[in-house]
């Protein structure tokens, strides 16, 4: 049985505990937070023990893998310290907001020979799998066009409103953009040409970046509007031969015969809390990682060139808004 430590028990925390639940070779051993009561309901709701401090769970607690859901920029420095005891690591994205943290994170997990893995979501989102899939296959011929939108508020209940510090968050393009972002990288691959427009006051960011690749583009969005703006997470993508939509949590593809088809929903899906849609995309994502630890693999779905051209991309995004 794999002992499992999680620290930081916020909101996405919710998600990971429910997925780990589902999980019967782990069992969720500990858990941490400097919020009292946020590592009390964690610790009912997992059956694992209570920490204030993360060192003194590593000291006390023969942790497996550590499950990192902290913000962001405490991401790297738990990482590299769980994997320089020998835990294997799995962390909420981003990465880092900073490019060399890959290098000095997977440096320490080949060295200490753990695995290590960032919590990229939409790479195992059911609809956004049938969408590479189409992308791959070429079924519906050459793709000639995207769009991927992902809006929503500007957060006022993080934990010490360290979601609205650039320092500490890096705002929407590393909270919102980075998903989609993501996805393109690991799809397609890096863009040849970044066209980015942005909107940004002190309490909103709102910014429309198109991606170019050879012979089709893909225009995405992203925001924290300053209002009660309900989030939302959507793409379409234009094939020769079928248009594909994922709206309001449904993937409909269209076809030129005039047949509609739509994916059907997913049985046992996931509960996060978020308002996201509901998906299996976290427990996939755990139960992959859980598959490469017991079974010594690398965790090639994630490769570390791509969080590094993500991170790239992200940082020519803000230089030119």
């Amino acid at each position: 049985m794999l002992k499992i430590g999680m620290v930081g028990m916020g909101g996405i925390s919710r998600s990971h505990r429910t997925a780990w639940g589902q999980i019967p070779e782990a069992q969720v051993a500990a858990v941490c937070d400097i919020r009292p009561e946020k590592a009390e309901e964690a610790a009912q709701a997992t059956g694992g023990r209570a920490y204030l401090d993360f060192d003194e769970m590593l000291e006390k607690e023969a942790i497996d893998i550590l499950d990192i859901c902290l913000p962001t920029y405490l991401h790297a420095d738990f990482a590299v310290k769980a994997l320089n005891r020998g835990i294997h690591v799995l962390s909420e994205k981003p990465v880092s907001l900073k490019r060399e943290d890959v290098a000095r994170i997977y440096a320490a997990a080949e060295k200490n020979d753990r695995r290590f893995m960032v919590a990229q979501v939409l790479r195992f989102w059911r609809e956004y799998e049938v969408l590479r899939e189409a992308v791959q296959s070429g079924r519906y011929g050459k793709l000639l066009s995207g769009n991927m939108t992902r809006l929503g508020n500007t957060p006022k209940w993080s934990w010490d409103n360290w979601m609205r510090d650039p320092q500490r968050s890096g705002l929407v393009p590393f909270d919102l953009h980075i998903h989609d972002l993501d996805f393109l990288i690991y799809t397609f691959g890096k863009p040849e040409k970044v066209v980015c427009h942005r909107a940004k006051t002190d309490v909103q960011d709102y910014f429309h970046v198109v991606y170019e690749y050879p012979g089709f583009f893909i225009g995405t969005e992203a925001a924290w509007f300053e209002c009660d703006y309900p989030f939302q997470a959507a793409f379409r993508f234009q094939f020769e031969r079928a248009l594909m939509e994922y709206k309001g949590g449904k993937l409909t593809t269209y076809l030129p015969s005039g047949e509609v088809q739509t994916l059907s929903p997913e049985e046992n899906a996931n509960v996060n809390g978020i308002n996201l849609p509901a998906t299996n995309g976290y427990f996939n994502e755990i139960r992959y990682f859980t598959d490469c630890v017991l079974t010594g693999k690398n965790c090639d779905k994630v490769q570390p060139w791509e969080l590094e051209c993500v991170l790239d991309l992200i940082d020519e995004i803000n230089q030119a808004g």
